[in-house]
């Protein structure tokens, strides 16, 4: 039995005003075709298939022209789950209709939900897959008045540990005392992992105390998302697959991997397939005179560019670089002066745009721009945002 395993696909992202559609295009029919070329049995796809919760039309067409697609190729288990980018509302709404296409789609992991899907060939129960998605707040945790910050993560961490004990135990039980592995997916961030610029923190806090000692003792293999770095975390049976496109600049050097397992019964052996480059990300670092050396070195006329500048005359300097990028018609994203050097007010250099910025950042500089230094209150600020942040990733 063969299994691949991917996450974070972000399908319809916005970045800095342009569009990722002809970048997943590309992923997703290269997707399709290792599919078919490994004889892959089962996708999972391990959260995260939106870049919001109200996704682009054309967002939309790529994934279920993909799903319909794929569900008549050799594939004929998709198991996807919910990550906290996606709309549990957008991905409900043709559950059923899915399912009829053996497309398992599991978006909150309350009790409405079965977690637990058998995998089978010719009949025969071949393996059990705990299809656990982002864990919201509310499905894990309890609130109780007069919590600190401190409980509340305490609280997140041990209700999020009982959850996977309990979906454990329930595949136990399903596989029965039958040799055959069990399998399970996750959307949060574990200890000891690697992020990137491109990922925000999912809970209050910010920190989980799960690690892949308790998740890999209990599961042959974990398929983990929200991270966008392949990666082993400890143990080998527990990874993220990491995103299929830079989704950030601190990206770009990054080469994308999906993860594929081989099962024969519980021994498994662990592939990763390299993801080819739709779009070259380049970052350039130094003075006028190097950036515009580096502008005639850019080859790839499809490359978006951000610019990371530190010369003694910012402002000319960022004339001369953005006519050249005009010139050579290339498409520079981001031009970004480096304050380090420069004894001058922070707004006046202050090339950030929205595009670059998640939710949680925004809110973060408007109270470092109020000075607000009550950190009981800077506290309370931050956990009603990321509640209000919470809910309204249910819509």
């Amino acid at each position: 039995m063969k299994i691949l395993h991917t996450s974070d696909w972000h399908l319809g992202q916005n970045f800095m005003g342009k569009s990722r559609e002809e970048e997943h295009k590309g992923f997703l029919e290269w997707l399709y075709e290792s599919i078919e070329k490994e004889q892959v049995d089962v996708l999972i796809v391990a959260g995260d298939i939106f870049d919001t919760g109200t996704p682009p039309n054309y967002a939309l067409e790529l994934y279920y022209n993909f799903l319909t697609k794929l569900s008549a190729s050799v594939c004929k288990n998709i198991i996807i789950t919910a990550g906290n980018h996606d709309s549990i509302a957008t991905l409900k709404a043709p559950k059923q209709l899915l399912e009829a296409l053996n497309v398992h789609v599991i978006t909150s992991g309350d009790e409405s939900e079965d977690e637990v899907i058998g995998i089978y060939e010719n009949e025969e129960l071949e393996a059990v897959v705990c299809g656990v998605p982002f864990l919201r707040d509310y499905v894990v945790r309890q609130a109780l008045s007069g919590e600190s910050m401190q409980d509340k993560e305490n609280a997140l961490s041990v209700g999020i540990k009982e959850h996977y004990r309990k979906v454990h135990q329930r595949a136990k039980e399903f596989a029965g005392d039958r040799d055959i592995p069990i399998i399970a997916t996750g959307h949060l961030t574990t200890v000891g992992s690697k992020t990137s610029e491109s990922e925000r923190e999912i809970y209050i806090g910010g920190t989980l105390d799960i690690d892949s000692d308790f998740l890999g003792e209990s599961f042959e293999y974990v398929a983990l998302g929200h991270l966008h770095i392949n990666q082993r975390v400890g143990r080998e049976n527990v990874r993220y697959s990491g995103s299929p496109i830079a989704l950030s600049f601190s990206e770009s050097t990054t080469q994308k991997k999906v993860n594929l397992i081989a099962f024969e019964k519980k021994k498994m052996e662990i592939e990763e397939l390299n993801i080819p480059l739709f779009r070259p990300l380049v970052v350039l670092r130094g003075d006028a005179e190097t950036i515009l050396g580096a502008l005639q070195e850019v080859s790839d006329k499809e490359s978006w560019i951000e610019v990371h500048l530190q010369d003694e005359n910012p402002f000319y300097a960022n004339q001369l670089i953005r006519e050249k990028a005009k010139e050579l018609e290339l498409t520079l994203l981001a031009l970004k002066i480096d304050k380090t050097q420069q004894n001058l007010q922070k707004e006046e250099f202050d090339v950030i745009s929205l595009d670059e910025l998640t939710p949680f950042e925004v809110f973060e500089r408007r109270m470092q721009k109020d000075e607000i230094e009550d950190e009981v209150l800077k506290k309370a600020l931050i956990e009603n945002f990321r509640i209000v942040l919470d809910e309204v990733d249910k819509v």
